[in-house]
């Protein structure tokens, strides 16, 4: 698209499957959900971009301070906040939610992995549910088969996620496989931190993709209730659909070729989901 925004091409570049599901938003929210992502990606960045868990901390206080001056009618002069600050004005965004967006990034900045899986979903919940939840809210589609749909996608879009940046995280020494897992797999954590997979490792990453799956399942057992105008928050799941399918080939391997490939085809996937009204 030409003449993108600021927020637009930041999405754009850094958050594909997110910007693309937006181009089938109709056009006065795409730049509201162009902002809300955008938000989402200067926080998500956090532990990348720092260099000890302290700056980081101050990084995401910067956010929280952002987000009340917003809300106190005074935002700041960010490329990333006025823009928000217009979004948070259009569509009544719920502060909570966006707080939560914030903080559950603070887990980002502690070396330890989570300790089990409701750890792992509890972490999903802050940083991809609640960010789905502030989309529906932007699409005034926050039916209830819409909200159970995010409820589910949330999680699955982390876990697929997750394992597939496994090398990305690995080489920061930073691992988001449930602990109690890995010991019971018995994962040997620094062959992962030299990125090399193992049959324990497959174990681990096999039930997070069993968990992945199941949460699609549920996340469309309402689908004909779902409005179309929610579709834009729920269209990632076709491409969850086609991670899942690709890490299961793979056997589990987050470290295969064909896992770390890029996806060609996913703007058609959005659109034939899109044209059908099926996510």
């Amino acid at each position: 698209m030409k003449g993108l925004s600021a927020c637009g091409a930041l999405v754009e570049r850094h958050d594909r499957d997110r910007y693309l599901a937006s181009l089938f938003a109709p056009e006065a929210e795409r730049e509201h959900l162009f902002a809300l992502y955008a938000f989402n990606h200067e926080v998500a960045k956090t532990a990348e971009v720092v260099s000890e868990p302290m700056l980081g901390q101050i990084r995401l206080q910067w956010w929280r301070e952002a987000l009340e001056g917003i809300y106190a009618g005074t935002p700041r002069q960010h490329e990333v906040v006025v823009p928000l600050a217009q979004c948070i004005a259009a569509k009544g965004l719920q502060r909570g939610l966006l707080e939560r967006v914030i903080d559950a990034r603070e887990f980002d900045l502690d070396p330890e992995p989570p300790a089990d899986l409701d750890a792992l979903r509890g972490y999903a919940e802050g940083t991809s549910t609640a960010l789905l939840r502030l989309t529906l809210q932007v699409l005034e589609a926050e039916d209830a088969a819409s909200l159970e749909a995010v409820e589910h996608l949330g999680p699955a879009w982390a876990y697929l996620g997750l394992l597939r940046t496994l090398p990305l995280h690995a080489r920061q020494k930073r691992l988001y496989l449930p602990a109690d897992l890995c010991a019971d797999a018995g994962v040997d954590l620094q062959a992962v931190f030299e990125l090399r997979t193992s049959p324990a490792l497959r174990r681990v990453t096999g039930v997070l993709l069993d968990a992945a799956g199941q949460h699609l399942k549920a996340a469309r057992r309402s689908a004909r209730e779902v409005p179309r105008r929610a579709l834009p928050a729920l269209l990632p799941a076709r491409l969850a659909d086609l991670y899942l399918k690709r890490l299961r080939k793979a056997g589990g391997d987050p470290f295969a070729a064909a896992v770390q490939a890029p996806a060609p085809g996913r703007v058609w996937r959005l659109a034939w989901g899109n044209w059908r009204g099926r996510y």
